[in-house]
């Protein structure tokens, strides 16, 4: 796969650069580890939101940073957690005395070094919530061990926009564990991405076969099978997530392109996806469709499905705006 990143022991720097110069007026450098990004104003009086983790997903995680949306990013190496520093860098530039959120993926990199960045900023006296996101219902039958993948971005959101509102740090903490909790996903993919530093591929597939469940760094699905129609996909996936929960009433969906699937493949897929949930008797407050967190030029997708209430429903429907993410 070519590319044009060709410095591959120094990925981050030229993309942040790149980034800062398009939207120097959202997003500014905090600290002095040079992997840190929050918004360029300062909301007084408000929680600071902090989420992070792996670079190569853009537009997560540096792309739901803004009014409504997180406060800071601490950023990775390519599909990598990012280290304690950026965490602690981003915290302290967003906090404004009334506490700090931290949200991230269940993954074990992630976790261990947000656990450190909390107990660096308790020891500053600095109040601080964790909420672990854990959608991917693919990766284990058991809701602890599962992986976070497109349902973050919809826990930003919610926690964003009840941020904005003036919500405290418990209740925030309470409301963005809520939103976790019903919040379900299932990815595919077909073809594998190349990793920028190594060239090699993240995963070996046959020609005319995906893998249902894989994750967005490679992780193994749950199995293997030829290649799908959109309507087919629509159908296996529908039933993955009917095996965890029911799809009636008012839900969020999230179609998501994890990085060279077209949006003709993506509209496709959801045209036959909202005929399969109609069936369920759901109803689609919010719908979305794109690449929101993507693994490099990787094709295939996920569905991300969150029960909605009339506080979620609120929250995910305010106005935001980041570079990943605007409305």
């Amino acid at each position: 796969m070519k590319k044009l990143l060709t410095e591959t022991d120094n990925l981050i720097e030229p993309m942040v650069s790149g980034v800062l110069a398009a939207y120097s007026g959202m997003l500014v450098r905090a600290g002095t580890t040079g992997r840190a990004l929050v918004r360029s104003t300062k909301t007084k009086g408000k929680v600071g939101i902090v989420i992070g983790g792996g670079s190569g997903h853009e537009p997560a995680f540096l792309g739901y940073v803004g009014r409504g949306l997180a406060d800071g990013v601490a950023l990775g190496n390519i599909f990598a957690s990012p280290s304690p520093g950026p965490i602690v860098d981003a915290a302290r530039a967003v906090d404004t005395g009334q506490g700090i959120l931290l949200i991230y993926g269940n993954y074990a990199g992630d976790c261990m070094n947000f656990e450190m960045a909390q107990e660096a900023l308790e020891s500053e006296g600095i109040p601080v919530k964790s909420v672990v996101v854990n959608d991917d219902i693919a990766s284990s039958t058991q809701r602890d061990q599962r992986r976070g993948i497109a349902g973050e971005i919809l826990t930003y959101k919610v926690a964003g926009s009840m941020a904005e509102r003036g919500g405290n740090l418990d209740e925030l903490a309470t409301i963005t564990q809520e939103a976790v909790d019903n919040t379900y996903s299932i990815g595919a993919a077909w073809s594998p991405c190349t990793l920028p530093q190594t060239g090699l591929k993240s995963f070996e597939i046959g020609e005319n076969d995906m893998e249902i469940g894989l994750g967005v760094h490679g992780e193994p699905g749950a199995y293997r099978r030829p290649m799908a129609s959109a309507g087919e996909l629509a159908e296996i996936m529908v039933e993955r997530l009917l095996s965890e929960t029911t799809l009636s009433g008012p839900i969020a969906v999230l179609v998501n392109g994890l990085g060279s699937t077209s949006l003709m493949e993506l509209y496709t897929f959801y045209g036959e996806l909202h005929k399969r949930l109609a069936t369920e008797g759901a109803h689609e407050v919010k719908t979305m469709i794109g690449n929101y967190i993507t693994s490099q030029e990787m094709a295939g997708c996920s569905v991300t499905i969150m029960h909605l209430n009339d506080l979620r429903a609120e929250l995910l429907l305010a106005p935001c705006q980041g570079l990943g993410w605007s409305q």
